[in-house]
């Protein structure tokens, strides 16, 4: 196993829920040695006080024994509940630091709780082997069925997806899924930007840019024909200069990006009077950048977001968004879930239209003295 290090947790706390994950799925038996500190420090590329600590702790748990000059061995197996008596849902998750898929998290839960269901999560941390050794993991426990977000950005299924689905056993995808056989509920995408949008186009302005994803994600592909559709349809120019590109990287900081994008776009000659920004935290950064240098927005440059993270609302000028319906997301899944449990047959696919949320950052308020709310926006 390798140890995160970007991780909060400490890490002989990964070792030691690695170790009784491994007890628990029967790779040690009761008596076997886990073998010598200095066995285990290489395993995990630790220190030896690192180690040390993490078998104290398992030792105080009970779950291994140690005797002087012979080693630790595993004194007992965990006891694991008999899942398969009760509707136990999975949920496995690429990143709980995501705001988006914390506002999914704490709507299953709710309508989980609703049902009296049980409901397990984990964490992939980006990993792709640590999101499939889950999915083996949940299915071995005995789990009803499973909803996952995946950390693919490929936007197709994994093998082990693929096989969830080829089996029958109950799953449901609230992360983007390309493929239309696969199960899923999410967000209509390209009709989300285009309301971003028209909205900037029906409040007057002409010169409008993106920032997008980096290229080849699919979402940020969506999106950028949403834009290009709302432009050629109000027979505004698209202007490719006034379209910006994030950067691929590994676990970005959103944040931090948009920052980055901001102090190089107040330096441009030429810039739009009004941008929809892919992504809220990357308008986030952007507008505190483009404000720490002086700018003012909405009057410099105006700006629509996608998601309505909880931020935005307290963002130091709030941030006109596109809200996706994580509520009915979650419940929708839910259902899907319980149906195919139950044995009933489902509509696989559910794309539900996001709606949009007017603050200060796109100018309505300046331009007509009011603010205005579509019909159906919280």
């Amino acid at each position: 196993m390798a140890i995160d290090l970007a991780k909060p947790t400490p890490l002989y706390l990964q070792i030691v829920e690695d170790i009784k994950f491994k007890v628990e799925a029967g790779k040690y038996n009761i008596g076997d040695s886990v073998g010598s500190q200095q066995y285990l420090a290489q395993l995990y590329n630790v220190s030896l006080i690192t180690i040390k600590k993490a078998l104290s702790e398992l030792i105080n748990q009970r779950i291994l024994y140690s005797r002087v000059g012979k080693g630790t061995f595993v004194a007992r197996k965990l006891a694991v509940p008999d899942f398969t008596k009760l509707i136990t849902i999975g949920l496995v998750l690429r990143d709980l630091n995501t705001p988006f898929f914390s506002s999914i998290v704490e709507s299953i839960e709710r309508h989980s709780t609703e049902r009296k269901f049980n409901l397990l999560l984990s964490t992939s941390s980006h990993h792709k082997e640590k999101e499939e050794t889950q999915i083996r993991h949940f299915r071995d426990i005995g789990v009803s069925g499973l909803i996952i977000a995946s950390m693919s950005r490929v936007y197709k299924a994994t093998s082990i997806i693929q096989n969830l689905h080829d089996e029958g056993f109950p799953y449901v995808m609230v992360s983007y899924m390309d493929d239309k056989n696969i199960n899923f509920v999410g967000t209509d995408h390209e009709y989300g930007a285009f309301l971003a949008t028209e909205h900037l186009i029906k409040l007057g302005y002409k010169k409008i840019g993106h920032i997008n994803a980096e290229k080849g994600n699919i979402l940020g592909e969506m999106r950028l024909s949403g834009f290009a559709g709302a432009l050629s349809q109000y027979n505004i120019f698209c202007n490719d200069d006034f379209i910006y590109r994030t950067p691929l990287t590994e676990n970005a900081d959103e944040y931090s990006i948009g920052y980055e994008i901001g102090s190089k776009f107040i330096k441009l000659k030429n810039r739009p009077e009004a941008l929809f920004i892919y992504r809220d935290l990357v308008a986030l950064g952007f507008q505190r950048a483009v404000l720490d240098e002086g700018l003012k927005v909405p009057q410099d440059v105006a700006m629509v977001g996608f998601d309505n993270i909880k931020r935005c609302a307290v963002a130091p000028v709030p941030l006109t968004t596109i809200h996706q319906p994580t509520e009915e997301i979650s419940r929708i899944a839910i259902q899907m879930l319980h149906d195919q449990i139950k044995g009933e047959s489902i509509l696989n696919r559910a794309i539900l239209k996001p709606h949009l949320v007017i603050r200060d950052s796109c100018g309505a308020r300046l331009r007509y003295n009011k603010i205005l709310v579509p019909e159906g926006a919280n």
